[in-house]
């Protein structure tokens, strides 16, 4: 009886990096299509660029974690 192989940490974080990047594209996107249409809601507009951002932290941390630390 074979248990489930179970992922790597370094593996989950690489999978959870590519979401992460699918998303914060995914909301350029939408903040470039919102610009675009000229009456955006800035309100919205500036909720999204704020999420951006946490997706930006997010995904340096996360490949921070995946780069080993290179003593010069």
């Amino acid at each position: 009886m074979n248990a489930p192989m179970e992922m790597e940490h370094e593996d989950v974080l690489r999978i959870k990096l590519e979401v992460l990047r699918r998303e914060h594209r995914d909301l350029d996107d939408a903040i470039a299509a919102l610009q675009a249409k000229g009456t955006s809601d800035q309100l919205t507009l500036q909720r999204l660029k704020k999420k951006k951002l946490r997706l930006k932290d997010e995904i340096s941390r996360i490949e921070d974690e995946l780069t080993p630390d290179i003593i010069a």
